[in-house]
């Protein structure tokens, strides 16, 4: 596969954090998943211990240095972790055992053959979503990472570019361990972030990074994205489908997920979505300046199009009240250009229409530009190190 094909479903939603969401918890049903538990209650207690361990010893310097060598799915730990950590990661750096290798292979499979609207989706999709989604877009601008997006998206790329390898899951593979290192991510936050004042004035929680936000941040990216795949009418068979979901499915569990939490179909997951997700999407200050953050850093490259023509596309792939929130500023040229030429550049993908439509160049030399600004600054053309936080972003 291209080096772009293995890149492209990069998600700037990723690139934020798999951390935080809503602005305020919605009730949870328990006939969602036949559960009287509550996942906004439900944190990470192992793990969240652990770290909070490691971080008051100051152990996360050497934390950060061992981990430089567990990189693939079948890499022994590493040595020098402190005994609590490593005796945890050798019970949870594994599949669960109802993950299904066959679908796993499939949603790989399935990743490659989609990559363009995957990647379009992910990244000015459910990424510039992140940033209305309250709680979510709070966490990621008061923690270490928030003052330098750019250097936080090229960190937190690897978990977009890991899960949609096709050796993602396999022994070679490396979503297990980078999920398994975010997980670490998550728990640090999970301490330090409580301990911010400027967090603090403006949370409605006392605790980031709950199950029930991970689930939110789910919706925003795999539930969201097969919405639209099937409202784009993108051919999939059943299978593959089902087989995008076993790979959310299997992805959320290894961030800690419960497993009575996740839904067993996209049905369920709408369901869900339609409860936690639709009903506290809003602005917020810090929403708006990473929502800024993000567009701004597309001014490094050449594209080939225009500020405008990237507002309108996420004005079209989320809605205008969204992009009125964000304060995008409208291109109407782009505006009608992108209702009329994205369709026809599907149908070409797809082999449904004979002719390449006009601005089937220009969104190719787009998807390329995105995708390599998050590549480690342009530097790195294979990963980029995850690395404990020690610390939130400083006031201004």
């Amino acid at each position: 596969m291209s080096d772009l094909s293995r890149r492209n479903v990069l998600s700037l939603g990723v690139a934020l954090g798999l951390v935080g969401a809503a602005s305020v918890a919605p009730a949870w049903g328990a006939t969602q998943t036949g559960t009287a538990a509550d996942p906004w209650w439900v944190w990470d207690d192992e793990i969240d211990r652990i770290m909070a361990g490691v971080l008051e010893a100051g152990q996360v310097p050497a934390v950060n240095t061992a981990m430089r060598s567990w990189v693939d799915n079948n890499d022994p730990l590493p040595g020098g972790l402190p005994a609590d950590l490593a005796g945890h990661l050798q019970r949870v750096n594994r599949l669960p055992s109802w993950a299904d290798p066959a679908k796993l292979r499939r949603a790989a499979d399935f990743n490659r053959r989609k990559d363009t609207y995957l990647f379009m989706l992910y990244g000015l999709g459910s990424g510039i979503m992140s940033t209305v989604i309250p709680r979510e877009a709070k966490s990621v601008y008061w923690s270490a990472g928030g003052a330098d997006m750019q250097d936080r998206a090229a960190k937190t790329f690897t978990f977009g570019y890991d899960l949609s390898d096709l050796n993602a899951f396999e022994p070679d593979g490396q979503f297990v361990v980078t999920a398994n290192k975010t997980r670490l991510v998550h728990a640090a936050v999970r301490h330090l972030l409580p301990q911010s004042p400027y967090w603090k004035a403006v949370a409605d929680e006392r605790i980031p990074i709950s199950n029930g936000d991970i689930l939110v941040t789910f919706h925003s990216l795999g539930t969201y994205v097969h919405r639209k795949l099937r409202e784009w009418k993108v051919p999939m068979s059943a299978a593959d489908e089902d087989a995008f979901l076993h790979m959310w499915q299997v992805a959320i569990h290894l961030l800690g997920v419960r497993e009575e939490f996740i839904p067993k179909t996209w049905a369920a997951a709408e369901a869900q979505s339609a409860q936690v997700l639709t009903p506290i999407l809003s602005p917020s200050h810090e929403g708006k300046e990473l929502a800024e953050d993000l567009l701004g850093l597309t001014a490094q490259v050449d594209l080939g199009v225009t500020r405008g023509f990237l507002n309108e596309f996420v004005r079209y792939v989320l809605s205008d009240a969204i992009g009125d929130w964000l304060g995008l500023r409208r291109d109407y040229a782009s505006a009608a250009l992108i209702r009329t030429a994205w369709p026809a550049y599907i149908a070409f993908r797809e082999g449904l229409i004979p002719i390449m439509p006009a601005g089937f160049y220009m969104f190719d030399q787009m998807v390329r530009a995105l995708a390599m600004l998050f590549l480690n600054k342009g530097t790195s053309p294979t990963t980029t190190l995850i690395t404990i936080p020690t610390g939130n972003r400083a006031g201004t």
